[in-house]
């Protein structure tokens, strides 16, 4: 079986696409994966480390006001046409899926004219322009909110199935966690974070509050500032907290499994895979929605869980260390919110994700089959 998966750009929409890959083969060992991306996206640095092929296409976001780079823009999307089309009459794969970004636009257009079964998966509440239009053209949709389904048109089932999930994010025990960062594990542990770039806003207000936390004997807070900010950020603290035993600051968290099993409560922004993340693993979280994504894309998803009481929601111009401080101080002087908020995590997790699209997709080469 031939198969190919086209995701790009971000990291959020490539990690589930190799997810959903590993599944599969997990399923047919035999498939031949091939990924699709383009030459300006994260996934030319991340595919290849996984050991799949992967092929480029030229392809570019269209900005929303008309300019010069608009035109150009839909040189490189007929360009992009073009190489699509001859991409996959070269390969002849049995099943496309695409999991976001603007690559999969020529891709999954050109199997669903070819009757190549095609599917999406799309990870946010609030869908992309992109898929948006895809919709009209596959066969199957996989939401990882239930709240996406408004959003699409056209005749495509639309499957809850929830966001994949990296399996070792599902198998990485407590115990490896608190040995991975020489945490406390008698003490409630905060997992601060903002994505590989650091969020300004969120480093701000953990600044405060970790000047008004060092020390204390009861809460350790595990903070990655983004790689971007860490010296800056690291050169503006008092040396009492740089030195306190439980706070721990860090550019970055490539150990993200481990920090995950550990985390009673979790502040961050509102990205789809990292909430999956929280959620499989039944961290409470207090959500800060990143306030320039795409169509308010993170706000969506912030709500949809802060709505079934897994998540606090305050918005980034919100957010400050007093704020944020009194919202943390108010759950650990309330132990019985932070366990239903966590129940409610746990509900609200989908760990089978992954195997449900790999299950359901392949369903559709069978039928096509017969």
């Amino acid at each position: 079986m031939k198969i190919v998966i086209s995701g790009g750009g971000t990291g959020g929409h490539i990690y589930p696409a190799l997810t959903i890959a590993a599944q599969l083969q997990k399923v047919n060992p035999k498939a031949e994966i091939t990924f699709v991306g383009t030459k300006a996206g994260l996934e030319k640095d991340i595919v290849p480390r996984y050991g799949y092929p992967l092929e480029y296409i030229s392809v570019a976001g269209f900005e929303r006001k008309f300019s010069l780079q608009t035109i150009c823009s839909a040189g490189k999307l007929l360009v992009g046409m073009v190489q699509a089309f001859n991409l996959l009459r070269r390969l002849k794969p049995d099943l496309v899926i695409g999991t976001g970004g603007y690559v999969c636009g020529p891709i999954l257009f050109w199997a669903a004219m070819r009757g190549v079964p095609a599917c999406i998966q799309e990870q946010n509440a609030m869908p992309g322009v992109t898929n948006k239009i895809l919709a009209r053209f596959v066969d199957k949709i996989f939401l990882g909110y239930k709240e996406g389904a408004r959003y699409f048109p056209g005749e495509a089932k639309k499957d809850y199935t929830g966001n994949p999930v990296r399996s070792e994010v599902m198998s990485c025990s407590k115990e490896k966690g608190w040995e991975t960062f020489g945490l406390d594990p008698a003490k409630v542990t905060i997992l601060a974070f903002g994505g590989s770039r650091g969020a300004r806003t969120i480093n701000a207000a953990m600044a405060q509050m970790e000047t008004n936390m060092a020390g204390r004997t009861d809460v350790q807070i595990l903070h990655a500032t983004g790689s971007l900010d860490y010296e800056k950020y690291m050169a503006a603290l008092d040396e009492r907290v740089k030195t306190a035993e439980n706070i721990k600051i860090l550019p970055y968290i490539h150990a993200m499994p481990a920090a995950l099993a550990v985390a009673d409560l979790a502040v961050s922004r509102a990205g789809a895979i990292g909430l999956a993340e929280l959620m499989v693993k039944g961290v409470p979280s207090i959500l800060i929605p990143y306030p320039y994504a795409t169509a308010n894309h993170q706000e969506f998803n912030a709500r949809a869980l802060e709505n079934v009481g897994a998540a606090k929601v305050i918005l980034n111009k919100d957010l400050t260390g007093v704020k944020l401080q009194e919202t943390i101080e108010n759950l650990l002087l309330h132990k019985d919110e932070m366990t239903a908020m966590h129940q409610a995590a746990v509900k609200a997790g989908m760990p089978q994700a992954a195997a449900d699209i790999a299950a359901k997709a392949l369903e559709l080469v069978e039928k096509k089959g017969k």
